[in-house]
């Protein structure tokens, strides 16, 4: 497939691959086209971590590299109102089918395994409780009865009993006609926002997948974060469940997204951090600042902030809106390029907390913070040592985190006696003449004020 060709497919419009995820589309598209047991396949991964954005991409590779695939997108989030995952799939099939004979027969399949499920699906999944047993379900009819009135479920238990077994059947007939229209033209389902639905929805996604679509030429993608999952699972079954164990019943293959870019065969950076560098190079808000430039210490300072707080791509993007709010309602000069570097620094700092470390923003500006909660934010346990005559310098984020801790209301005993290398540090970083004109502390104040609207 040639680049062009790529670039229109995977990465839309922009023709960017900022990520360096079209290597790992071609592997998933390797793997649903092989014989390989993989389905359902999980791509797995936290909120904000660019999951959806590379379904879609891979989706566009997918369609253009294999046209003989159906390729279905369902937002299973959207879905989740219709409260019935097995009309939900059922629904995205019949939109493959064109008007016929065809899909005239396989509607007159489904109905009676959707008409079965609607009757009895009043506390499991439709598919779960097609594999029940009779015993269990004559039980829950019995249960049913006592809580709902004859206009809902008008049937005796000799009635369910006798409509489980043509279920069975009618189970059979519709997995027969899905495998015949998969064999014309094989099926792949990618489910996505799974992991955003209510519990109760999520499992019976699952189970629906397992037990009514394991059909051969039909394969499922769920883009999803599977911690959300094991949390639904205990949900619906409780917490003496081991929901780990129960997912891993369903899934065939799971696999993260790289959060890691290669820059050359020894170097590899965050693509949180890539991120982070493209959108503020787009920025016209942020062009008067020097946190596009690489080597810019605030630049390099903002990427370690990345880094040791594990920020999502969402979260990346959320930080460089809020500093582009910030960088607006000072006018374009509170991160300006020519301010001193230790303002630089704390505003920067100053709008992270405020943006994601409300109660430390809340405590700095009551005076209540202690030297731990800044310490935290920076992964700095101690007092850095140095040596200046060694050139053993700190990192910027450890000054930072030494200066606001030498400045904080609580727990700064250990950082009001610094040795005089510790000073000759803040009064270059200030350089010089504006070091005492304003506390680290206050700078921060300032800048949580400015987004706060406290002019």
């Amino acid at each position: 497939m040639s680049s062009v060709v790529f670039e229109h497919h995977f990465q839309g419009e922009t023709g960017r691959d900022e990520f360096q995820r079209e290597p790992v589309a071609a592997k998933v598209i390797s793997l649903l086209v092989s014989d390989a047991q993989v389905s359902p396949m999980v791509i797995d991964g936290d909120w904000g971590t660019g999951k959806t954005e590379f379904c879609h991409k891979l989706i566009n590779k997918f369609k253009a590299e294999h046209g003989s695939y159906r390729i279905v997108y369902v937002d299973a989030f959207k879905a989740d109102h219709a409260d019935n995952p097995l009309m939900t799939i059922l629904a995205e099939v019949l939109k493959l089918l064109p008007e016929g004979d065809q899909r005239k027969g396989f509607i007159q399949k489904a109905l009676p395994v959707i008409r079965y499920g609607l009757k009895t699906a009043l506390k499991v999944g439709v598919g779960h409780v097609l594999r029940k047993n009779a015993d269990d379900i004559a039980d829950e009819l019995e249960e049913a009865l006592e809580e709902t009135t004859e206009k809902v479920i008008d049937a005796s238990v000799e009635a369910l009993l006798k409509e489980h077994e043509k279920a069975e059947q009618s189970l059979a007939a519709l997995q027969k006609s899905l495998a015949h229209i998969a064999s014309e033209s094989p099926i792949v389902m990618f489910i996505d926002e799974l992991d955003r639905c209510r519990p109760d929805f999520s499992v019976e996604m699952l189970e629906v997948i397992k037990h009514t679509f394991d059909v051969e030429g039909v394969k499922f993608v769920l883009v999803t974060n599977t911690k959300q999952l094991t949390a639904a699972i205990n949900h619906r079954y409780g917490s003496e469940v081991d929901s780990q164990r129960y997912l891993n019943k369903f899934l065939k293959f799971r696999f993260s997204l790289p959060d890691t870019l290669t820059q050359s065969k020894h170097d590899r950076t965050l693509a949180a951090v890539a991120h982070f560098q493209y959108l503020v190079s787009q920025s016209q808000i942020l062009n008067s600042t020097n946190l596009a430039s690489n080597e810019n210490r605030v630049k390099k300072f903002v990427e370690v902030l990345i880094g040791i707080n594990s920020l999502s791509l969402r979260e990346v993007e959320t930080f460089v809106r809020y500093l582009e709010i910030y960088q607006t309602l000072t006018a374009n000069q509170g991160l300006a390029s020519n301010l001193i570097f230790a303002f630089q620094l704390l505003r920067v700092f100053g709008v992270y907390l405020f943006c994601f470390k409300s109660k430390i923003a809340d405590n700095i500006t009551r005076k209540l913070v202690s030297a731990d909660e800044i310490l935290n934010v920076l992964a700095v346990t101690d007092l850095p040592k140095i040596n200046l005559k060694e050139y053993k310098y700190p990192e910027d984020h450890e000054v930072v985190a030494i200066m606001l801790a030498k400045d904080c209301h609580l727990g700064n005993e250990r950082f009001v006696n610094l040795n005089d290398e510790w000073n000759t540090i803040f009064i270059e970083m200030f350089e010089r003449r504006y070091y005492g004109s304003s506390s680290p502390i206050n700078i921060i104040v300032e800048t949580i004020d400015v987004l706060s609207f406290k002019f």
